[in-house]
């Protein structure tokens, strides 16, 4: 791997910030982020990034290659919770093999953003058009993981003060209205909608801060990570080896499916890390009430405190470095 990309990455300021905030526990600091600031921090990026993608969709249509990505972004989204479901079910019971499923199927907005930020400090481009295969990508994992669970004899079937036969559409009221993803989606609806003339009227909102409330989210991020290693220890080998060789193997699928598209190197970079990340916002939100039997401090743990910070520090310039050598 070129060492400048592990350079440019670890010099980039919110991974930088990111670092501070996980020192800052281990020095048992008393730096924290008070609430419900980190939520509005959340609730902000998923707005720009969702606003700017659509505003750039618009300018670039809908053509064959949009659509084909946005195929292929659907397409891995279904086929990872599929086949880490069978590996998982081997030392799982159901119910926690399909959440963990599930949250490896879906993806990480931050890590997203962290591999935008990322492109922008090597001052290579991207297409807009990947916020929408960001978008695409959060649900179908949350409805096959629940899916899987239930064929299994898990999860239940409805949630409390609910019908029975209201289980399932409860479950995709939650997959498909849960607030990131609408956040994002209707951000992207609505930049597309608004087109250049919106773009430029939300310019100093979606680009001008957008930076600096990234490194004040990711400080708070890295308190978190560093609150959940503790609890990492207590997973044993297994999971801590499928929290870091499943995202290389995704990465290794999704940089094919890259090649085979036929996307830049920005864009492939994108695509590699949403098929390389792990959610931790949507699923166990998701999760709460449709698998309550599943164990958050598991897949939450295993998603944010070690898969996480693996994408963001070592995960980025090594796939960065595979895709530039595999293009060039």
């Amino acid at each position: 791997m070129d060492l400048s990309l592990i350079a440019s990455n670890l010099l980039n300021p919110p991974v930088l910030f990111f670092a501070l905030g996980a020192l800052a526990h281990f020095l048992r600091s008393d730096l924290e982020i008070p609430q419900p600031l980190p939520k509005f921090f959340s609730l902000y990026l998923l707005l720009a990034i969702g606003f700017k993608g659509g505003s750039e969709l618009h300018e670039s249509g809908l053509g064959g290659p949009v659509l084909g990505t946005l195929g292929a972004a659907v397409g891995m989204a279904a086929f990872v919770p599929l086949w880490t479901y069978a590996i998982l079910r081997r030392r799982l019971d159901a119910a926690n093999a399909a959440a963990v499923a599930a949250t490896y199927g879906s993806i990480s907005a931050v890590t997203f953003i962290a591999a935008s930020a990322f492109l922008a400090q090597l001052g290579v481009a991207s297409s807009g058009y990947m916020v929408a295969a960001m978008a695409l990508m959060e649900s179908p994992a949350i409805i096959i993981g629940i899916t899987l669970a239930r064929r299994a004899g898990g999860g239940t079937p409805r949630t409390a003060g609910m019908p029975v036969d209201g289980g399932w559409s409860h479950l995709l009221r939650d997959a498909f209205a849960n607030g990131s993803v609408l956040v994002l989606s209707g951000a992207l609806l609505i930049g597309y909608a608004t087109g250049s003339s919106g773009k430029e009227a939300l310019a100093p909102f979606t680009d001008g801060i957008f930076r600096g409330m990234l490194c004040l989210f990711l400080l708070d991020m890295g308190l978190v990570s560093a609150r959940r290693v503790g609890s990492s220890r207590e997973l044993g080998l297994f999971p801590v080896a499928f929290a870091v060789l499943v995202p290389l193997a995704n990465a290794a699928l999704g940089i094919a499916i890259a090649l085979w598209l036929g996307l830049g190197q920005g864009d492939a970079l994108l695509f590699t890390a949403l098929c390389a990340s792990a959610s931790y916002i949507a699923v166990p939100a998701a999760l709460r009430l449709a698998l309550p039997e599943a164990n958050p401090g598991l897949y939450v743990t295993m998603a944010l405190a070690l898969t996480f910070p693996f994408n963001i520090v070592v995960g980025l310039p090594l796939y960065m470095a595979a895709i530039q050598r595999i293009w060039s």
